[in-house]
């Protein structure tokens, strides 16, 4: 069968990538270190309106008013040090999280008590929603590097949304996108082999990091090769042996943790059943 070209969102759905001004951010995808904490919101108050990866996070066409109120919403910055936890299965819901700065992973125990990834979120992405349905969250969040995230009471989104419908599409177009993404990673699961799961990752990390401003082909993975394969349901060794096929095949470059991407077509062809490799 022939599988469409990426079908998953966001983790696996590709849009064409409208690159974000990081110019004021000196890395948008690091922090240096810190512990788990909340900044004063005296001394570094939230400003949506004047936030680089605003784009990524907010609806577009807000009024300077409606920004205002935002501001007023999301009023303190946490850092999260490389290796903390955001939020825990079990933890009462109060806020969702906007990652400004970092990388995340969300990841379940299983029955058998394995540590299952179930994705991998960078910034102007939102975290939280899982716990929305029970008021409790039912996954834990990770930091894979040391990272910064705003602050956003539930219950004052709730209420302004009612007041800004863009802001409740927005709200309602992030749920659905977990929803598309969750039956993406299914059909992932089930539909692809080993080879095209990896390519349709690295495609879409690829593209989500252009997004940001960063090169289409030049990626530091910030998760492990086991997390990698936890993510797609492949074993370690599959996940090593898929890179170092890439490699010889002179699709990527791979250099510990630094992958560049030689032959993006390739990997499209790959991930559309066109290239057996």
């Amino acid at each position: 069968m022939t599988a469409p070209p990426i079908l998953l969102s966001p983790m696996l759905k590709m849009v064409p990538a409208q690159p974000i001004d990081t110019s004021g951010l000196s890395n948008p995808l690091h922090m240096s270190d810190s512990k788990l904490t909340a900044i004063n919101p005296h001394s570094m108050k939230v400003a949506c309106s004047n936030c680089n990866l605003r784009e990524l996070c907010m609806p577009l066409g807000l009024s300077e008013q409606e920004l205002e109120r935002i501001d007023d919403v999301v009023a303190i910055r946490r850092k999260v040090k490389r290796g903390a936890t955001l939020f825990r299965n079990g933890e009462k819901f109060t806020s969702l999280f906007a990652i400004r700065t970092g990388f995340f992973k969300t990841s379940v125990v299983t029955d058998d008590g394995r540590d299952q990834v179930t994705g991998f979120q960078m910034a102007g992405e939102v975290m939280g929603l899982d716990g929305i349905v029970t008021d409790h969250h039912s996954c834990d969040a990770i930091a894979l590097e040391d990272a910064e995230v705003c602050v956003m009471p539930f219950e004052r989104i709730e209420e302004l949304s009612r007041e800004i419908n863009s802001l409740q599409r927005h709200v309602h177009k992030i749920m659905s996108r977990e929803i598309v993404r969750e039956n993406g990673v299914i059909l992932l699961l089930g539909s692809m082999r080993a080879e095209e799961r990896l390519a349709a990752f690295l495609l879409n990390l690829a593209q989500r990091l252009h997004a940001r401003g960063f090169s289409q082909s030049d990626l530091i993975l910030r998760m492990t090769r086991e997390e990698i394969g936890s993510y797609l349901g492949l074993k370690l060794e599959t996940v090593s042996r898929t890179f170092s096929k890439f490699s010889e095949d002179k699709v990527l470059e791979v250099k510990q943790r630094h992958v560049r991407i030689l032959n993006t077509e390739a990997l499209r062809d790959i991930v559309n059943n066109k290239a057996c490799l």
